[in-house]
């Protein structure tokens, strides 16, 4: 079947990335440990969705996609959250707008940015 056979089907490509970070929370459940500097791996997956191109067969060149996961990641790994500029409060939800609003304008077609910390089994997903 041809990709162009079903207009109704898209492609959606990803990259995962992950930084380690620490970070304080309030919180009314656990709060003891929340409110103390602590720190966690995060696990990140952005994906970008679309059509491939008819002449280079992708729906983007995944080292853009790499690249511009890698300044986002930058902007995270081996930092204090609470300090990190426009992130707000240091949640899977805002940790995801964060990573969007960073990566909008760099990857036309962003569907989707999962944020998750494999040692707690929790997750965020912010799609479009």
């Amino acid at each position: 079947m041809s990709h162009a056979a079903n207009h109704a089907m898209t492609y959606e490509i990803s990259q995962r990335f992950f930084f380690d970070a620490a970070h304080t929370l309030q919180r009314d459940i656990e709060a003891a440990g929340s409110r103390r500097v602590h720190g966690h791996t995060y696990h990140a997956e952005v994906s970008v969705s679309g059509m491939p191109n008819a002449k280079t067969g992708m729906v983007m060149d995944l080292g853009h996609v790499r690249q511009a996961a890698e300044r986002v990641r930058s902007q995270l790994d081996h930092h204090l959250l609470d300090e990190v500029a426009g992130l707000g409060a240091a949640t899977l939800e805002n940790l995801c707008g964060f990573i969007w609003q960073q990566l909008s304008g760099d990857l036309p077609g962003l569907s989707k940015v999962r944020v998750w910390r494999e040692s707690v089994g929790d997750s965020c997903t912010l799609s479009r």
